[in-house]
C-alpha cells in the first residue's frame, strides 16, 4: 500500500492540482484558447455520452421500488445542502469571501456523484440496488435541477443568470449526449463494459482538460488575486464541516424514519456526495469561463474531502454490518 493510499489521498486530484498549476503557470492564450475551448465542448459531450451508455436500466428499475430511501436522498441533496448553503452567508464577509461563497453556493446545487456513491454504498455493505438507482437519478435530475438551484440560490445573492438558456445549453451540450449514448447501449454497451478502465480515462481526461481551459481563463482574469491562502483554508474548514452536518443529519434522520442499517448506509453515502464529473461540465456551461475557476474551486477541495471521510466511515460500517450479521447467525 503506498502512502497515498495509507493517507487516502485521492491521486486524481493531484493531478488535478498539478492542472491547476500548469495553467496557472503556462494558461492557454490566443488560438490556443479558441482551439482549447472547442476540444472541452467536444470533450464534456463525450464524456456524458459514455455516462449515458454505462447506465444499466436492469440495475435502475431493481433498485426503484425503494422510494422512501430514494425521497430521502433526493431532499439531502437538493434541499439540505441548498439550506445550509445559504446559511453560509452568515460567514460573509468576515470569514469567507463572496467569492468563495459563490463557490460553495453553487457546490451546494450539484447533484450526488454516481461511481463513489456506489462504491463506498458497496463497501460498507448497504443496499447496493438502491444506490444504482439513486445516484443515477440524482445525476440525471440534476441536469434539470441544478441550473434552477444555481438560478434561486445566485438571484437571492443579487447574480444575474439566465435559467431558461442555461437549461437549454445544458440540455444541448449534457442531456443529449447522455441520451443518445444510452440509446446507444444496445449496441455498444458490452464493448463499454470490456473497457471501464478505458472510459474512466476518458472521463477523467475530460474533466482534467475543462480544469486546465477554465483555469486559463481565470487567471487572466486575476484569480489568485482574490483567492489566497486564507481562502483555501476557509474552503477546506468549511467543507469539513458542511459535509459532518449532512453526514450526521442523514444518519439520525434515517434511524428516526426505522431504515435498517443497509439502508441507512445507502442514505448516508448517497445523500451526503457532491459530483466532481457533473459538477465540471456544468460551470462550464453556466458561468463565464473566466468564473468557472473559482466557482469549481469549493467543489475539487470537498471532493478530496468527502472521498477520505467517507473511506473511513465505510470501514466503521462494514465492522458493524459484520458483528450485526455474526448476531444474527448465531440466533439462528
Amino acid at each position: 500500500m503506498s502512502w497515498l493510499q495509507r493517507l487516502r489521498i485521492d491521486t486524481f486530484l493531484l493531478v488535478l492540482m498539478l492542472v491547476v498549476l500548469v495553467a496557472s503557470i503556462f494558461p492557454c492564450e490566443g488560438i490556443w484558447k479558441t482551439f482549447f475551448g472547442h476540444l472541452t465542448t467536444a470533450a464534456i459531450a463525450l464524456l456524458f455520452f459514455m455516462h449515458g451508455a454505462k447506465l444499466s436500466r436492469q440495475a435502475i428499475i431493481a433498485g426503484m421500488g425503494h422510494w422512501k430511501l430514494h425521497l430521502l436522498v433526493f431532499l439531502s441533496t437538493f434541499a439540505l445542502f441548498p439550506l445550509l448553503g445559504l446559511t453560509m452567508n452568515l460567514l460573509v464577509p468576515s470569514v469567507m469571501t463572496p467569492t468563495v461563497y459563490l463557490g460553495f453556493l453553487y457546490l451546494c446545487a450539484l447533484p450526488a456523484t454516481v461511481q463513489s456513491a456506489i462504491a463506498f454504498t458497496s463497501a460498507a455493505g448497504g443496499n447496493v440496488a438502491a444506490a444504482i438507482c439513486s445516484a443515477s437519478a440524482s445525476s440525471i435530475l440534476g441536469v434539470f435541477l441544478s441550473p434552477l438551484l444555481v438560478g434561486a440560490l445566485m438571484h437571492t445573492q443579487g447574480g444575474e443568470t439566465d435559467v431558461l438558456h442555461a437549461i437549454g445549453a445544458i440540455i444541448l451540450q449534457l442531456m443529449v449526449p447522455f441520451i443518445v449514448g444510452h440509446l446507444a447501449r444496445p449496441l455498444i454497451g458490452k464493448w463499454v463494459e470490456r473497457h471501464r478502465k478505458l472510459i474512466n480515462i476518458t472521463d477523467r481526461s475530460s474533466i482534467l482538460l475543462v480544469v486546465y481551459t477554465a483555469f486559463s481563463a481565470a487567471v487572466a482574469e486575476g484569480i489568485w488575486h482574490t483567492i489566497d491562502g486564507w481562502s483555501l483554508l476557509t474552503i477546506l474548514v468549511m467543507s469539513l464541516v458542511l459535509l459532518a452536518v449532512v453526514l450526521v443529519v442523514n444518519t439520525y434522520v434515517a434511524r428516526g424514519l426505522g431504515f435498517n442499517t443497509a439502508d441507512e448506509i445507502t442514505i448516508v453515502f448517497c445523500g451526503s456526495k457532491k459530483s466532481l464529473a457533473s459538477g465540471i461540465p456544468m460551470a462550464n456551461v453556466l458561468f463565464p469561463v473566466a468564473a468557472v475557476g473559482a466557482m469549481v474551486l469549493p467543489l475539487m477541495i470537498f471532493h478530496q474531502v468527502q472521498l477520505m471521510v467517507c473511506a473511513v466511515l465505510a470501514q466503521r460500517y462494514a465492522r458493524k454490518i459484520a458483528k450485526e450479521q455474526a448476531v444474527a447467525a448465531v440466533v439462528k
